[in-house]
């Protein structure tokens, strides 16, 4: 299995185009890496690839990533996009991929339902791009060899469809985590989660990789910065840090890597030289990046 973290940002990457944050000014000077917003890519040839989420800067992403280039004059090794939520950091980027290149497009029949009332991506063209529902727990082959299992993660519904009342631990298939199986290899991608229960440390143990939310370092550390009013929760992610965070739920289980992806401008993560960064370490956890490569 070949994993291509195409984008490790959440939504509005690193710099966020209205940010003035400590991070986002560090990233336009160039003293830390920028990020762009959250997707990866899969393959278990090499030759044939999945992506999973498609975010807004995915033309970009594509364009950096020689595997995902065309061989020929029209083509694309992209045979599959899946897509884990309907936050728009995770599909506003099928707009990318409307000029008439066939792929499979999966989602649950939830995610679906929220991708076909968009008009816009009827852009996409039905003759050609295959909208394909996946029940939950339900083995899909995305690509030749690599295999994919949905299921649910606490979550909640994307902002654009929140109503007066939120819940932020939804059970159901609003928000995915993937089980990824090649070659004999397991690895779980897991973008967006609330919290981190027993059955979810289970599931991912002795996996040969996780890909976990990292949105926030602390859950009010938006609030704090002044940057929103919204703690990570209502976000519907778990902090990374705290006695509840993912850092120390995970902390005993066994894993081969883990990394933390979908990193907000406002986390001290996103900067190499912070001593957050180097205790994430300490736990064995490595800080994904646009472009970096996993061979599990």
């Amino acid at each position: 299995m070949r994993i291509v973290i195409l984008g490790s940002g959440a939504g509005g990457g690193v710099p966020q185009w209205n940010c003035g944050c400590p991070n986002c000014e560090a990233a336009r000077a160039g003293r830390i890496p920028a990020m762009s917003q959250s997707g990866i890519a899969v393959s278990a040839n090499g030759r044939d690839w999945a992506l999973i989420n498609a975010s807004p800067d995915l033309r970009q992403q594509l364009a950096v990533t020689p595997a995902l280039r065309p061989g020929g004059l029209r083509g694309s090794p992209i045979r599959s996009v899946l897509v884990t939520n309907g936050d728009i950091d995770h599909v506003a980027g099928l707009l990318t991929l409307r000029e008439g290149q066939g792929f499979d497009l999966y989602a649950t029949p939830a995610i679906h339902a929220v991708l076909s009332a968009n008009p816009m991506l009827s852009a996409l063209d039905p003759g050609i791009v295959v909208r394909r529902e996946v029940a939950l727990e339900q083995s899909v082959e995305l690509a030749p060899g690599l295999a994919a299992r949905l299921f649910a993660v606490p979550g909640k519904v994307p902002l654009y469809m929140e109503g007066e009342r939120v819940e932020t631990d939804l059970m159901g298939e609003q928000t995915v985590g993937v089980e990824l199986e090649a070659a004999g290899r397991r690895v779980f991608y897991i973008p967006g989660c609330a919290l981190v229960p027993d059955w979810l440390r289970e599931r991912v143990a002795g996996a040969d990789a996780l890909l976990f939310d990292g949105t926030l370092w602390t859950d009010d550390e938006m609030i704090r910065a002044g940057l929103g009013i919204k703690s990570g929760r209502r976000m519907g992610h778990v902090p990374v840090s705290g006695p509840d965070g993912s850092l120390e739920a995970l902390r005993d289980v066994t894993l081969g890597a883990r990394i933390y992806v979908h990193l907000n401008n406002s986390n001290p993560l996103v900067d190499p030289a912070s001593p957050e960064r180097a205790q994430a370490a300490a736990a064995g956890w490595q800080v994904g990046h646009d472009g970096m490569e996993i061979a599990p």
